[in-house]
């Protein structure tokens, strides 16, 4: 027997203002019929392609330290560069850029969200392939 994933939780401290973060970033909308709304101690997200589901959850003290699971981004229709440039502007901030790493045409650039959840931007599906 398995288990498949139900959703990926991430502990905050402010559910509803970090899921309208979020979905700014990922394209994620409320539960049909669910809506997220500011106060909410849970503020769950689904993809509307795949059904995959993001819940926030309010905690009063998220695990210290870095955390032990993050998110790594492919942009869909924007450059690496771009999708940065994009995040930053939506309020993200820079951790560190590690573009270049392993050589021309690898590494990723890693960000941290308003409430300080490390996330990762890696090459878009159109800059691997063109590497190839």
């Amino acid at each position: 027997m398995t288990s498949r994933i139900s959703h990926t939780t991430l502990d905050c401290r402010d559910a509803y203002a970090l899921s309208e973060w979020w979905k700014g970033v990922i394209g994620y909308t409320d539960v049909p019929g669910d809506p997220n709304r500011p106060g909410h101690e849970e503020c769950m997200l689904v993809d509307p392609v795949t059904g995959h589901r993001v819940l926030f959850i309010e905690v009063p003290d998220p695990t210290p330290g870095k955390t032990k699971m993050h998110y790594d981004l492919r942009p869909t229709d924007l450059t690496q560069a771009e999708e940065v440039e994009r995040l930053l502007a939506h309020g993200a901030s820079l951790h560190a850029d590690l573009r270049g790493h392993y050589g021309p045409g690898t590494g990723w650039v890693t960000l941290v969200d308003p409430e300080g959840n490390l996330f990762c931007v890696l090459r878009s599906d159109g800059e691997l392939a063109a590497r190839d």
